[in-house]
């Protein structure tokens, strides 16, 4: 992969074709794709529709191997307050942001 690729701009844009949130675990990544690979394959779709679903087909794959290469390529933490921190789970997480946020969005 072109180091030209990875670079925010695009990592942005293929987070945004595969539909991802602002944060992903590897399994959300993998299921995005695979949902969206299944929709728009060629081979799924009328005659009359190939060419356009072609397209995003490519746009797809492209965007996922943007991702990966980019996760492949991010250093992880074994710090103990990090793993901690990582281990929160979606739903503590979310809960936690939307306290703290309005919290101190009150201020």
């Amino acid at each position: 992969m072109d180091k030209e690729k990875l670079n925010p701009a695009n990592i942005i844009k293929a987070k945004e074709i595969l539909g991802l949130e602002e944060e992903a675990t590897l399994y959300e990544i993998k299921k995005a794709y695979h949902k969206l690979a299944l929709k728009y394959h060629p081979d799924k779709v009328k005659k009359e529709e190939k060419k356009q679903v072609e397209e995003k087909f490519k746009q797809i794959n492209s965007a996922y191997k943007l991702i990966s290469n980019y996760i492949t390529n991010y250093r992880i933490s074994f710090r103990n307050e990090d793993i901690k921190r990582m281990l929160v789970d979606k739903k503590t997480h979310d809960h936690l942001k939307r306290f703290y946020d309005d919290w101190w969005g009150k201020i």
